[in-house]
């Protein structure tokens, strides 16, 4: 049946809205050729957008005519304010933005494993509104929060996990009782990882791909025809307990050692360094295995003296990666593999070059190998992608139910 008049005027509206999500700025003339509707339709649009407080005249095309055609219409930015958590087991990260991502504040705290659990939820909430406030933001609209662990697919909450601090979940339920007001949206880190990468990063060209997270710990995601999976359980990519060859024994249902996590976790990999001769030396903010991992890769490229040991070392991380690759290239035939965080960053095409070929080797299904883009950013960078299309989606909503 065709769409009646109502519903027909709010997929162009959502339309609209898009394309300047998108594009940025438009005319109305750059409207009428983008979403192919008649002059009058367009015009009607732009009238509703506007008086609906969405849209704004934001400046004129460089047009020689005067007219409705020569002005830029564009989202109102401040029409929401939004953070983006990266919540990790050593601290957080915050990020606050307009209706259109663009960062206003950032900030972040670290969050000692001997902190007890409400003083580290009161420095992780004090964080947020200390960002909102240093940005300007008299209310957010919506939060995102990427944090390890599994999400309820029924609730969307985060799920009591063992290993994992307590302050994690409480967190959650602090900033809903701190902000009334704002909505709040907990997802896995790792795909909110994968989002971003296929929105920004490496992954731009690919529908079907699973990203494996290289940090601290463990961890995958799965895109499949475009859509993240999650599981029954929302435990889609728990990649950390896979049973692999090479451990001392087997993960059990609270304890992932044993797993593929104790070949690939930050202390295997600088324990593998070490068993290779490699000085393994903090420096900054960045991990320990990021940063063994990125000295070896620029060590291996003298290929002498040292450099040896770094390809040796960087050969036998690739070994490892590759079996817990292999496994899920086995399973889902993604044909492109991330490997992402930290580690997967430093590591980069060198790194992922050598798991390619091993995996080559190892399956006759075809898989790229890809360095991440965004490395450890990624998860806030997919959390504050998360935190806008939810309130996009909300604050565009009314207009389809504008008769």
């Amino acid at each position: 049946m065709p769409a009646s008049p109502s519903t027909a005027r709010a997929i162009n509206d959502r339309l609209a809205l898009r394309l300047l999500q998108q594009e940025g700025p438009l005319t109305a003339g750059q409207l009428k050729q983008l979403t192919g509707l008649s002059r009058p339709s367009v015009a009607d649009l732009v009238e509703r957008l506007a008086a609906a407080g969405l849209i704004d005249v934001v400046g004129e095309s460089g047009e020689q005519r005067r007219g409705p055609n020569a002005k830029l219409y564009g989202i109102v930015a401040d029409q929401a304010h939004l953070a983006a958590l990266d919540v990790r087991t050593e601290g957080v990260s915050v990020v606050v933005s307009d209706l259109l991502g663009r960062v206003l504040a950032e900030a972040s705290v670290p969050i000692g494993g001997d902190t007890g659990t409400e003083p580290a939820v009161e420095q992780a909430v004090a964080l947020v509104e200390r960002s909102a406030k240093e940005a300007g933001v008299p209310a957010l609209h919506t939060v995102g929060i990427g944090a390890p662990g599994l999400i309820d697919p029924a609730t969307g909450e985060l799920r009591d996990s063992g290993g994992l601090p307590a302050w994690h979940r409480r967190l959650v339920l602090a900033l809903q009782e701190r902000l009334p007001q704002t909505r709040v949206h907990v997802e896995n880190e790792t795909n909110l990882a994968a989002l971003a990468e296929q929105r920004d990063g490496v992954a731009r060209d690919r529908d079907t791909f699973v990203l494996l997270w290289l940090g601290h710990g463990t961890g995958a995601a799965v895109v499949l025809e475009g859509t993240l999976r999650r599981g029954a359980s929302g435990g889609t990519g728990e990649i950390g307990f896979l049973p692999v060859p090479g451990t001392a024994g087997l993960p059990s249902a609270v304890d992932c050692e044993g797993g593929f996590h104790s070949l690939a976790g930050s202390a295997a990999i600088v324990a593998l360094a070490e068993r290779h001769g490699l000085t393994v030396e903090a420096q900054g903010y960045e991990p320990l295995a990021a940063r063994v991992v990125r000295d070896a890769v620029a060590s291996a490229a003298t290929g002498a003296g040292a450099g040896a040991n770094a390809a040796d070392f960087l050969d036998a991380l690739a070994d490892r990666l590759a079996v817990g690759v292999a496994a899920v290239v086995a399973i889902l035939d993604p044909g492109c593999l991330v490997l992402a965080g930290e580690v997967g960053q430093a590591g980069g095409a060198d790194l992922a070059a050598r798991v390619e070929r091993r995996v080559r080797r190892m399956s006759p299904l075809a898989t790229e190998v890809r360095a991440s883009a965004l490395g450890g950013g990624a998860v806030l960078r997919g959390a504050l992608l998360t935190a806008r299309e939810r309130a996009q989606d909300e604050l565009f909503a009314p207009l389809r139910r504008r008769g």
